[in-house]
C-alpha cells in the first residue's frame, strides 16, 4: 500500500477515501459526524481556520484528521 500524503484534499475527495464504497455525499457526511463526535479533533479543526464554508482541508488540517481518525 502506498503511503498517505499530506497534502490539501477537496473536502469529497478525503472523505471518499475514509467511505470509499459509498458515495461523495454520503461519504462527507459520515466524514462530518466522526469529526463532530470527537470534540478534540472538531475544536483543533476550527482554531485551524476550518468553517462550514471551506471546500477543502489544508495539509495540516489532514493531519489532525489521520492523527485522530487513523490513514484512510
Amino acid at each position: 500500500m502506498k503511503d498517505f500524503t499530506f497534502r490539501t484534499y477537496g473536502k469529497g475527495e478525503l472523505a471518499q477515501l475514509y467511505a470509499p464504497t459509498i458515495g461523495e455525499r454520503a461519504a462527507c457526511k459520515k466524514l462530518q459526524v466522526w469529526i463532530k463526535r470527537n470534540a478534540e479533533l472538531h475544536d483543533a479543526l476550527l482554531r485551524s481556520g476550518l468553517t462550514t464554508h471551506s471546500r477543502e482541508y489544508t495539509p495540516y488540517q489532514v493531519r489532525l484528521i489521520v492523527d485522530a481518525l487513523g490513514e484512510p
